[in-house]
């Protein structure tokens, strides 16, 4: 099946099938629960005062609040490890007190006090890579503050009158590139959508072919980009990835190592119709090894998404990945990827806080002693994933524009993929404690440089002017 307006080859076919993909999950916030005032909550007879309630009528350990660090032990979670310090993510400050309950799969941090009303503590269901609203230990305020998608639909839009804006920017001598940047930057991917085919409804023309003819190098890239459907525009840079002389092993790692099982289900078949190719088969014949191993067992889309955390088996896993490396000589890559493939990423995190304790060493050390090459940065992005996923893509955005000279691709990739996520965090680089400022993006040496940094600014420009304050 092929796609109007695009090249079957190195061009950027329109996909009208996939709607965006869904979007990371945060924590709902925590509910507030006050003590009761007596045990069962039962209301003063006779106008007298409460009496004082016997040491086993009331919360052991505590005549208050919990003390800050965890709930007291009888009334909190069973089976849960005693809290610890995490060490430290590499380059920046130490993770916060792991939680002590079950089901929580988001970026470790201590939560407001909260009193018990009847019962054990609330339980905050988690995701992959999710947060809870409330700050972030080491993060700076405006950071924490940057919690939804930068683009969001827009307001009376009109799908029409930005059809007729486009047709007006393309039309007669030259390009308003401005033009076509303000109005794009601008949108939802589903509004974005909506604009294509008032075009062709319009004008009896394909908006992306016109785009394609009137624009070029990393302007074209960024608006092309900007108007494919998320799922489809991951398949394109996997298989552009694999294309020809070469394999672009970091555009791998972080499409597969970082989505969803139902995104990378989405995107393994929008590969296979999209460009009749089997998305395993292209992955064999590029990589080798290990490597090729961990991207097949990524590519099944097949990881346990349970979000209560077994901390028995945290610990088990914390124990067999250390004698598979540093409790051994050599290495057993096999049960490194057995278990960062198939573990949910709330279990992953518990299991590398029970690693620390018992290494003396964090895990993302240790997958640096025990592996090299690629597949150590592809074990080390699924941990990274694990703790924190937004600080993962910080880390890649940032280190996209360190430096002499832009890896535009990578800033493309990860500003177009991630402009609709909630919960980026983008605006920083927490590994490297580097703010992306806004200055950053303006700066530039030529002209089509200048155009693609002013459209990244406006896809990301509230977000780095809080975190440049």
């Amino acid at each position: 099946m092929s796609y109007p307006g695009y090249p079957p080859s190195d061009g950027y076919p329109a996909f009208p099938g996939y709607p965006p993909t869904g979007q990371e999950s945060v924590y709902p916030p925590a509910g507030q629960y006050a003590y009761p005032a007596v045990p069962g909550g039962f209301p003063p007879s006779g106008g007298g005062t409460y009496p004082a309630a016997p040491p086993n009528a009331g919360f052991p350990g505590a005549a208050g609040y919990p003390a800050p660090g965890g709930y007291p032990t009888s009334g909190g979670f069973p089976g849960a490890p005693q809290a610890g310090g995490m060490p430290p993510y590499p380059g920046g400050p130490g993770f916060a007190v792991p939680p002590t309950g079950p089901g929580f799969g988001g970026y470790p941090q201590q939560l407001p006090a909260q009193s018990y009303a009847g019962g054990g503590p609330a339980q905050i269901p988690g995701f992959p890579g999710g947060q809870v609203p409330s700050p972030v230990p080491g993060l700076p305020a405006a950071v924490v503050q940057c919690t939804q998608g930068t683009i969001q639909a827009a307001p009376n839009f009109d799908a029409g009158r930005d059809a007729e804006i486009l047709r007006k920017a393309m039309k007669g001598f030259g390009t308003d590139e401005q033009a076509i940047i303000n109005v794009v930057a601008n949108r939802s991917n589903d509004q974005r959508q909506k604009i294509k085919a008032a075009f062709k409804t319009m004008y009896g023309k394909d908006l992306i072919k016109d785009l394609k003819s009137e624009l070029s190098g990393n302007v074209e890239e960024l608006i092309l980009a900007l108007f494919m459907p998320s799922t489809y525009y991951d398949a394109w840079s996997l298989r552009h990835a694999m294309k020809g002389a070469g394999t672009q092993e970091s555009v791998l790692i972080e499409i597969l190592c970082t989505r969803t099982n139902q995104e990378i289900r989405e995107i393994v078949n929008c590969y296979k119709s999209e460009f009749g190719r089997d998305i395993e088969q292209d992955i064999r014949s590029d990589t080798s090894g290990h490597f090729e191993r961990l991207l097949i067992s990524m590519c099944q889309g097949n990881r346990d998404e349970n979000q209560t955390v077994d901390y028995q088996k945290a610990q088990e896993d914390a124990q067999r990945l250390y004698q598979a490396g540093e409790g051994k000589l050599g290495t057993d890559e096999s049960c490194f990827n057995m278990v960062l493939a198939s573990r949910s990423f709330p279990q992953l995190k518990a299991t590398v806080e029970a690693y620390s304790r018992i290494a003396n060493r964090d895990l993302l050390s240790s997958i640096d002693r025990e592996f090299s090459g690629n597949v150590e940065r592809g074990l080390k992005t699924i941990v990274q994933c694990a703790l924190n996923r937004p600080a993962f893509f910080a880390e890649r955005l940032y280190y996209s524009m360190k430096g002499a000279g832009t890896d535009d691709s990578t800033l493309i990739r990860i500003v177009v993929t991630r402009s609709e996520v909630r919960n980026s965090l983008l605006c920083t680089s927490h590994m490297q404690q580097k703010t992306i400022y806004p200055n950053q993006l303006v700066i530039q040496s030529s002209f089509h440089r200048c155009k693609i940094m002013y459209c990244v600014k406006l896809l990301w420009g509230s977000h780095l002017d809080a975190c440049g304050n």
